[in-house]
């Protein structure tokens, strides 16, 4: 795989500066359990965020709040500009996420799921070939349907959907997962690349090594709360 590609990212084309996540006390329910319970984060444009804490803690919770995937109870939320109060469909097309399951369509090929995700947000052709190119899938794999795929061939699948999405916020849960040594370093490069380019990165993670390598920040999730920064 290249790392010398460039990154292109939606987020770059003249969105405005500032906060792209700001959590203020906010309460989402699954079922009647508080998966957040009263969480307060603030996340600014181009960071790449790390979400750290046990299993149960609120850390995938936190991550399909912001993609608009679960309801907010109480509290409020803004994400990309969209109030989750009353327009979190809104956000998805500002979101791309990536969680245990990686959201490819089985029947299709390699290629027929980016590019899928690429027009969504009208990338071109090339951009779709880019991004598959950065995942080591350009090659033979391209025309294979997903369901012969190995799980690190699927993993890289789903990340280069992500990446020719070119979304604003990216939402990773165990992005690492499934993928060997090579993949797992192309996508630090994708990462760095794409938040550099001007995207915004929260990644939860119990790879803490590898992961807090690679954040400009982390915070702990305890209990549905978000505890303060760790440097």
């Amino acid at each position: 795989m290249s790392g010398a590609q460039p990154i292109v990212t939606s987020a770059a084309d003249g969105a405005a500066t500032g906060s792209v996540v700001e959590l203020i006390d906010a309460v989402a329910l699954i079922g009647s359990f508080p998966a957040l319970a009263g969480a307060s984060l603030r996340v600014e444009r181009g960071e790449i965020l790390l979400l750290r804490g046990p299993n149960g803690a609120g850390k995938t919770s936190l991550l399909r709040l912001c993609a608009g995937l679960l309801p907010l109870e109480r509290g409020s939320a803004s994400v990309c500009g969209v109030d989750l109060a009353t327009d979190r469909e809104l956000v998805r097309a500002h979101v791309g996420i990536i969680g245990h399951t990686n959201g490819l369509y089985h029947d299709l090929t390699v290629a027929e799921n980016v590019g899928f995700w690429g027009r969504l947000s009208g990338a071109t052709s090339a951009e779709v070939h880019e991004a598959m190119q950065r995942m080591g899938l350009d090659g033979r794999l391209s025309g294979v349907r997903v369901s012969k795929l190995s799980a690190g061939q699927r993993r890289r699948t789903a990340l280069a959907g992500l990446v020719a999405r070119r979304a604003e916020l990216w939402l990773l849960d165990e992005p690492h997962a499934g993928l060997d040594a090579d993949g797992r370093d192309e996508l630090d490069r994708v990462l760095r690349a794409a938040a550099a380019a001007g995207a915004t990165i929260i990644v939860a993670s119990h790879e803490l090594e590898r992961a807090g390598g690679l954040a400009t920040r982390q915070v702990e999730i305890v209990a549905g709360q978000v505890r303060g920064d760790l440097r």
